[in-house]
């Protein structure tokens, strides 16, 4: 389980930080044409700020694991994309985009496995 945990906590490192980078990088009315309609309901800012929170979440699930951090901030970052996708599948929903809700719950599943997974039965203290 400790394996899975691992692959599913850089994928979706992986997924966070690259979404996190195209948020951070060009201006609102650009990934409205990249088809993120979602931006619209949104401040240039606010995007900002969500990209801030995807790159600090993506870090977060794996250096501290990794380095000499406390361990115990993966599962609080994997609690924070769990936050992050309740936000953005009542956005989706909202919006009725499909697409956006089914890979909304995709993430939601995956990091609420990991954060489950790293506070009970494969925490880095047990």
């Amino acid at each position: 389980m400790d394996i899975a945990l691992w692959i599913t906590a850089g994928l979706l490192a992986v997924a966070f930080l690259g979404s996190g980078a195209m948020k951070l990088t060009p201006p609102k009315e650009k990934l409205a044409a990249f088809g993120w309609g979602w931006v619209e309901d949104f401040s240039g800012s606010s995007i900002k700020a969500i990209g801030t929170l995807d790159v600090l979440a993506a870090v977060g699930l794996i250096l501290p694991a990794t380095l000499d951090i406390p361990p115990v901030l993966v599962p609080l970052a994997a609690v924070g994309l769990v936050l992050l996708m309740v936000g953005a599948f009542i956005t989706h929903v909202r919006r009725r985009e499909a697409q956006g809700i089914v890979v909304t719950l995709i993430l939601l599943t995956l990091a609420g496995f990991v954060a489950w997974g790293r506070f009970g039965p494969q925490s880095f203290t047990g």
